[in-house]
């Protein structure tokens, strides 16, 4: 997720808590759907796209403070 990020993702990851937060949301709603999607989980089609659709919305925010942050140490 966003190669072009990854120096500022480490970076934030050690001193931005709320960075921290989203990025592993992210991750675990990413296992997750993985999860339901192999069966491991049960779920219906409609709980994983809510799930997907919430994942996405995180990564949004995420690539938001990235390119905050990149912008500000330009």
């Amino acid at each position: 997720m966003f190669p072009e990020y990854r120096d500022l993702i480490t970076e934030l990851k050690t001193s931005d808590t709320h960075f921290v937060h989203l990025f592993d949301k992210h991750n675990a709603l990413d296992q997750r759907i993985k999860n339901m999607e192999a069966r491991i989980e049960v779920a219906t089609h409609e709980e994983i796209e809510t799930l997907k659709k919430e994942k996405l919305a995180i990564k949004d925010e995420l690539y938001s403070v990235l390119r905050k942050a990149s912008a500000e140490k330009t």
